[in-house]
């Protein structure tokens, strides 16, 4: 590689060309977005259907059942899932990763508007929402005060607060939780309205006529135009309590005369509450496209304005803040790549024993992180987790090719006694093709993972390309600047200090030492060949026996919590429930605060969660505290609740664990088997906490009409529907105006006289005649019990079998599948939601993925190497290293997850770096007369010093990730094991088996293939040396 003398001969070039790097990378890094992830698009579609009063079935029969199969054609959707309650039906599709959520949202919208005409006329229009598939909103913003009512709070915070929030750039929508929006209510008393002959309905019909909106338009003379309006519309409680419902002659009958007419709420159903507090929450929605970390810091900024101009007597506070971690995991990865560089010198000093030696890597490594920044702009990258990790990795990475530099420079001055200038110029052009050989197989090793699809590839492949940039631009300034700085840095004496003789004859000895037992090993090479088989096969095995999941679970600092009371809840227990839970959890030492947020998405079900003190403040980890706050919320009456950490990857939302049986089957025939199996699973000790979505416990009552009564009186079906809906289903008539926002009209019967079934066979029914009768003349009331909700996946019923688990997911979801099949009878299939299917779609493939890195760094080996023997030589050093990594994930250090993965392609890369050394070194000694066994003992031995620092090198660098902790400290913990123990295992079984695979299948080469004069007489200078 004679064009490296060009860069020793005119220092000038080099320093140009390392400058441009620099001022590239620095311009770079403040041009590039910081994010938590890699740019993923997680989008979950959410179509909500209010049939105000109707049950579950109804529900899921006339408004779920035509809505499903309408919106299932909708292209770009990964999975349909829905949910009917009372009253509700809601529809979640989950969007394909990086679909388009804007293309999917019309295509869905386009659906539900063709099948509109078949819901019932009294149900609300469906209503779309498209969001950030996660468990949590982005923030949470608590509002709370001791002297105003909920009802002022809100609407405060709906007329001020919201429409700031949502003009904030990156906000999807700013939604109040737990709020009390003002209604006017016409609380109905039954015998009021039987009294004045009255019906509900008829009062429902007086609001709707005598509440109207008129739009009369305007005069137009012939020089002036007056706009006109109608008071036909009513604005205050007042104006409301004198509306007329009916008349007798002379006497009127108002509405304040059939019950009390009151400013009330739209919804009594849910609560919320900030460290035992009532308060009125807003979720900030990020949206699909939106950087979450800028969402948060533009609410941030805002939030001290909007806290100023609150109301006297109301306090806003930020209750939660899912960036406090991103950017604490941030911070910790730049943290250990200061931490990792500082090793990284000590090492090189520790190994070369000079200070001149030490300042080429010192320039490099810095230099090429910089100069990576570059390439990642290129690309269109971020700065975020991953990419910062890859610097990390970069760190021992870029630090080899200027140690291999360095070494063998110092190497021909201080054994050949070479001049400072020639010793650079030989070291360069022998080295040239090593390093790019290197660099070429460390990107070779990443483009499968680059060009692999899902939320693998998603995430990793701005990790691995920002990787292979660190080593091209880490290969550019070995073969330019550091050859260039060492024919200026060193000295022909510069071996001469106490430290590095001390070293120098340290490494003579390990070198002699090392090649008199080689060469003892090469003298039973067969066996050390056999050996390298067998540990190919135990690295299958240690793979089919390892525990897999889809990524470690991370400490977030944050418990959550998911509450599912009994089936006939009522708010204030749900309110009760929730407080136990705060109770407990604010005894802990390590609780900073908690939220809560109970009636939601149900009325017996309700979330929350508990913020921790920062990761130095605490003893106990997010996981020990989760499995302590579980035991003793498993202690709360009349409730279950779940203690679970958040999903450590994006776009999974929910429990840990989800898994999905699905049938076409009646609900109660699906709910035997779905019970049958969480049996077996808790038989078998799978769960700490368990929960089934389907729940057939809900006592129903049914209204049944005595059809011929009804017909001789003249009625209908209807009339007696009508009636009953109107007293008891809670649907809005129409609005009302006050103060320039308008609010809904809600006629309902008192709570008093709707307490239990039998009351309402005592509400009056008019009959055609004109008389009012009973409900019980023409009625009686049956109970049944029926499912809470009724749960469709992919539009079949199902049931959703959830928990939080300390068994591996892979082994889990196995045996869940098994306990499943050995249960059901035919018809009825497994599937999965949240992190669970995130899973299984990202598992299956890994065995393929490394297979394909191994021929791709095979195929571009042959074409460095130009023989198909000697990359087989070099990649016999891979099953070592596999099997040392393997061996501490078997042994339960870690698992086989996305991290462990990406470690296990990285060691691919890393190890054959050694072979290509040895090998290529081995062969210019053949060519320079030396027999094949002398060539690669004496290669071997050579190699051994650079091959030392550079795993030292690498080794520690890892270090600082192999004892993170912390936020985000999990996966890069994995990572680091996996390079660590793999690199350091591997590396020791290479020095030996890579020369005994030479033995048995390398290339021979003669004298006379000699193509590089220099690199012989260097090769043949070694050997007499």
């Amino acid at each position: 590689m004679n064009f490296t003398d060009t860069f020793i001969k005119r220092p000038v070039w080099a320093v140009v060309v390392s400058l441009f790097i620099l001022i590239l990378g620095l311009r770079s890094i403040f041009e590039l977005p910081v994010n938590q992830w890699p740019r993923t698009e997680n989008t979950v579609v959410t179509i909500s259907t209010y049939y105000y009063g109707a049950d579950a079935a109804t529900v899921a029969g006339f408004i779920t059942q035509p809505l499903e199969a309408a919106i299932a054609q909708a292209q770009g959707i990964d999975y349909l899932s829905s949910t009917s309650i009372t009253g509700l039906s809601t529809i979640t599709a989950t969007l394909r990763l990086n679909y388009d959520s804007s293309k999917a949202l019309t295509e869905i919208n386009t659906q539900v508007n063709s099948v509109k005409n078949q819901l019932p006329a009294q149900s609300q229009e469906p209503v779309l929402t498209v969001a950030v598939g996660q468990t949590t909103d982005a923030m949470y913003l608590g509002f709370y005060s001791d002297t105003l009512a909920t009802n002022n709070i809100t609407d405060y915070l709906v007329r001020v607060v919201k429409p700031k929030l949502d003009s904030l750039e990156g906000v999807q929508t700013a939604e109040i939780l737990g709020g009390r929006q003002f209604a006017l209510r016409a609380w109905l008393d039954p015998d009021k309205l039987a009294a004045h002959n009255v019906t509900a309905q008829d009062v429902a019909t007086a609001l709707g006529n005598n509440n109207y909106l008129s739009a009369v338009g305007s005069t137009k003379g012939q020089m002036i135009t007056v706009d006109l309006t109608a008071g036909t519309d009513l604005h205050t409680v007042d104006e409301f309590k004198r509306l007329v419902v009916k008349h007798n002659g002379d006497a009127l009958v108002y509405l304040e005369d059939l019950g009390n007419v009151t400013l009330g709420a739209e919804n009594y159903d849910s609560s919320v509450a900030f460290s035992g507090k009532r308060s009125v929450f807003i979720g900030i929605k990020a949206a699909p496209t939106a950087n979450i970390l800028n969402v948060a810091d533009n609410v941030r900024k805002a939030f001290p304005e909007l806290q100023s101009q609150l109301p006297a007597g109301v306090r806003g506070e930020i209750v939660y803040d899912s960036t406090a971690f991103i950017n604490t995991s941030i911070f910790e990865v730049v943290k250990t790549l200061v931490e990792a560089m500082i090793i990284v010198s000590v090492v090189i000093y520790l190994f070369l024993g000079s200070f001149r030696a030490v300042i080429v890597p010192l320039v490099a490594i810095p230099l090429s992180l910089v100069g990576t920044f570059f390439v990642m702009y290129l690309l269109g990258y971020s700065i975020n987790l991953l990419t910062l990790l890859a610097l990390v990795l970069a760190i021992g990475l870029v630090v080899d090719d200027a140690i291999i530099v360095v070494e063998n420079v110092d190497r021909h001055i201080k054994e050949q006694g070479r001049g400072v200038l020639e010793a650079a110029l030989l070291a360069a052009r022998e080295l040239g093709g090593p390093i790019i050989a290197m660099t070429v197989v460390l990107i070779a090793a990443y483009v499968p993972i680059g060009l692999r699809s899902g939320l693998t590839g998603a995430l990793f492949k701005e990790f691995c390309f920002s990787l292979a940039g660190a080593v091209t631009v880490s290969a550019v300034i070995a073969l330019t600047l550091s050859p260039m700085m060492t024919s200026r840095l060193f000295k022909s004496g510069q071996e001469e200090g106490r430290f590095a003789k001390r070293l120098d004859r340290y490494f003579d000895w390990l070198r002699g030492r090392y090649h008199r037992v080689l060469a003892a090993g090469l003298d039973s090479w067969p066996v050390l060949v056999t050996f390298g088989f067998l540990l190919f096969v135990l690295v299958a095995a240690s793979g089919l026996t390892a525990k897999s999941e889809l990524s470690p679970t991370e400490d977030q600092g944050l418990v959550f919590m998911q509450i599912k009371g009994a089936p006939t809840a009522s708010p204030q227990q749900m309110e009760w429930i929730a407080d136990q839970a705060f109770q407990i959890a604010n005894k802990e030492p390590e609780y900073l605060q908690m939220f809560q947020l109970t009636g939601l998405p149900s009325l017996n079900q309700g979330l929350g969660g508990v913020l921790l003190k920062s990761w130095e403040d605490r003893d106990r980890s997010q996981a020990q505290l989760i499995l302590d706050l579980q035991q003793k919320w498993n202690q709360v009456p009349g409730a279950t609740i779940a203690a679970f950490p958040l999903p450590s990857l994006p776009g999974a939302q929910g429990l840990p664990v989800q898994f999905v049986i699905s049938t076409t089957e009646s609900v109660a025939n699906l709910n035997e088997v779905a019970q049958a199996v969480l049996a077996e699973a808790t038989k078998q000790q799978l769960f700490w906490f368990s929960d089934l979505d389907l729940k057939l416990d809900k006592p129903q009552a049914k209204l049944v009409v005595d059809r011929e009564k009804i017909a001789a009186l003249g009625m209908t079906q209807a009339d007696v529907g009508a009636a009953l809906s109107a007293a008891l289903g809670g649907n809005y008539v129409n609005y009302f105006s006050t103060a320039g926002r308008s609010y809904k009209v809600i006629p309902q019967v008192l709570q008093v006289d709707r307490l239990n079934p039998e009351q309402i066979l005592d509400y009056y029914i008019r009959t055609p005649s004109g008389a009012m009768i009973a409900a019980r003349t023409v009625a009686h009331i049956e109970t049944s019990t029926e499912p809470e909700s009724v749960n469709h996946f992919q539009q079949l019923n199902s049931a959703t079998l959830s928990g939080v688990s300390g068994v591996s997911q892979g082994e889990l979801l196995a045996r869940l599948k098994g306990i499943l099949e050995q249960m059901a009878p035919s018809g009825y299939s497994s599937d999965y939601a949240g992190e669970s299917r995130q899973f299984i779609q990202e598992s299956g493939g890994f065995v393929g993925l490394l297979l394909f890195s191994i021929l791709i760094v095979y195929l571009a080996l042959a074409f460095q190497f130009e023989s198909y023997r000697d990359p087989v030589v070099i990649l016999f050093s891979v099953p070592p290293a596999l099997f040392g990594a393997l061996a501490f994930i078997t042994m339960g250090f870690a698992s086989i997850n996305v991290y462990t993965q990406v470690g296990l392609v990285t060691l691919l890369g890393l190890i054959t770096k050694h072979g290509i050394l040895i090998v290529q070194f081995a062969n210019q000694l053949q060519r320079a007369g030396h027999n094949k066994r002398e060539a690669i003992e004496e290669a071997a031995a050579v190699r051994l010093r650079p091959i030392l620092m550079t795993t030292a090198a690498m080794v520690l660098g890892v270090v600082p990730l192999v004892w993170a902790s912390g936020a985000g400290a999990a996966g890069r913990h994995d990572m680091g094991l996996v390079i660590f123990a793999g690199l350091s295992i591997g590396t020791l079984l290479t020095l030996f088996m890579v020369p005994a695979m030479y033995l048995f299948i390398g290339s021979t080469h003669s004298a006379a293939s000699i193509e590089n004069p220099g690199a012989q007489a260097d090769a043949g200078a070694s050997d007499s040396a």
